[in-house]
């Protein structure tokens, strides 16, 4: 490995020089031991102001908002009820994710896996049969959608829950491996294959090591020389994901704009203000705000004077932002969030950071309990949590790995426990709450969707409804946006 430039690296991966070259070093508020000194084991304290603002991605300050239903419940499904929730400030991308963005990572998939994994390209593909319909013709949409650089700037669609989270997965190594290229740590390594290709976790625990450009950051420890980045370093991003219920709904109202002092005096039914949907600025007077169906058969008005200008998708920058800067949260294609449907979410879910859908899990160990295990595709291996194995019978805040269903789908939770709790014919039933595909099209596969699209009425702009999908199912009018955890200060700049 090279050993030049050690300095420099110092110097821009660590932000300053001035812990290891001042006479005085800064020392601890608890110990009185120095930072950053060899001669005391090296303990370091990094440099650092803030998160750094991933590509593609919007602050969005968080704040107390009330979640749910703000317009008359025309389904009368009732799992919408009104509720005062806190949402963490974190990131969202600016628009939906594009079909060129998407076809990015398909030509990364081929290109690292295709010759000895090809299902993993296959797995990936958006179900571009989703345009079909029985009484229409859409085959050109079948056809050009995804691939036509036409289309490219438009929202990708025929991609299901399971695969909008691997997009995000894929896409938090690809931002951080640019990170570490940028900071003089990893040469451009455009030749991985299989299991050798950058992974993010597989980095930080040191399982890749390939297209390294140096040994790593020098390390102060004095019985090492060079170290990989950690956590501690707060170089790398946290992962891309998808935004839970609650933040997407917060982010789409963008109530930052309605804000005086500590009051929202004027709520929002849709992500603009007023309740008409046409722009009153006297500038765009008249012009439709959003990509939806007006009415029936009406999905682009008269020729001359189309009243959203398109017909189907429109471009991800059409439209008018919300006030965070926004695009197209209440039309285009409706989008993927990260949480499980239940109906009485609302009534079930904490009031500070709701979301339903807690699977827990923990690194999958060696044989000898120590060294991580990768997979074939050089990802990380996980496991459930075992109650048994990680000692979850010592544990207050929960007891299983899997908690979908708490409060909402476990036994305890049916209306007729107390009756059944003791009947001995009982036993197989116990669990099953939802009788999926007899009573009900829910189970622990349904995953929500909000907002309005292309195909939808106004009614379904308001970011308070919600809908269902299974997550191995896809549509022509549903696409998805990635987002991020907020670390530290929910405003910047260490306020």
């Amino acid at each position: 490995m090279k050993k030049k430039g050690i300095k420099y690296l110092i110097l821009l991966v660590l932000g300053t020089s001035l812990p290891f070259t001042s006479c005085k070093k800064e020392s601890s508020g608890a110990t009185g031991w120095n930072y950053n000194d060899p001669k005391n084991g090296g303990f370091q304290k990094i440099p650092y102001l803030e998160q750094e603002t991933g590509p593609g991605l919007v602050l969005i300050e968080g704040g107390r908002f009330t979640m749910g239903r703000v317009e008359q419940e025309v389904h009368y499904d009732w799992n919408n009820i009104p509720r005062t929730v806190t949402v963490s400030s974190f990131y969202i991308d600016e628009t939906e994710v594009t079909n060129f963005m998407y076809l990015e990572y398909l030509y990364w998939l081929d290109r690292v896996y295709s010759a000895d994994y090809p299902e993993v390209y296959k797995k990936a593909l958006p179900d571009t049969l989703v345009w079909r319909s029985k009484l229409a013709f859409n085959e050109p949409y079948v056809d050009f959608y995804l691939r036509h650089p036409a289309y490219r700037d438009y929202p990708v669609v025929g991609v299901n829950w399971l695969q909008a989270n691997d997009y995000c997965a894929w896409r938090t190594d690809r931002v951080n491996e640019i990170i570490l290229i940028r900071e003089g740590l990893f040469e451009h390594y455009p030749n991985q294959i299989n299991e050798d290709n950058f992974n993010t976790e597989a980095y930080i625990l040191g399982q890749y090591e390939s297209g390294k450009r140096v040994d790593g950051i020098p390390d102060l420890n004095p019985n090492k020389e060079y170290r990989n980045v950690t956590i501690e370093d707060g170089i790398l991003l946290p992962k891309y994901r998808l935004p839970t219920e609650a933040e997407w709904e917060f982010a789409a109202y963008g109530l930052i704009g309605n804000t005086v002092a500590e009051l929202t005096p004027d709520r929002k039914l849709y992500p603009w203000n007023g309740h008409a949907i046409r722009n009153s600025n006297e500038k765009y007077i008249g012009q439709i705000l959003a990509n939806f169906k007006r009415g029936r058969g009406d999905n682009m008005g008269v020729a001359g004077a189309l009243n959203d200008n398109a017909d189907v998708t429109a471009p991800v920058y059409a439209y008018w932002p919300n006030d965070y800067g926004l695009y197209n949260m209440a039309g285009n294609v409706s989008e993927w969030v990260m949480d499980v449907y239940r109906p009485l979410s609302g009534e079930d879910n904490d009031d500070f950071r709701p979301f339903r859908g807690n699977v827990y899990k923990t690194k999958e160990l060696d044989e000898e309990g120590l060294a991580v295990e990768k997979d074939s595709l050089g990802h990380i291996i996980y496991r459930d949590v075992d109650p048994k194995l990680d000692n979850l019978q010592a544990r207050r805040n929960y007891k299983q790995a899997d908690n979908i269903n708490y409060l909402d789908g476990h036994w305890e939770s049916n209306k007729d426990f107390m009756e059944l709790k003791d009947d001995p014919n009982n036993k197989e039933g116990r669990k099953q709450m939802y009788e999926f595909a007899q009573s009900t099209l829910i189970n622990d596969k349904a995953m929500v969707y909000k907002g309005a699209s292309w195909k939808d009425r106004a009614y379904w702009a308001v970011p308070g409804t919600r809908r269902h999908l299974s997550d191995d199912q896809s549509t022509s009018f549903i696409g998805f946006r990635c987002a991020m955890t907020r670390v530290g200060s929910p405003i910047g700049l260490g306020f």
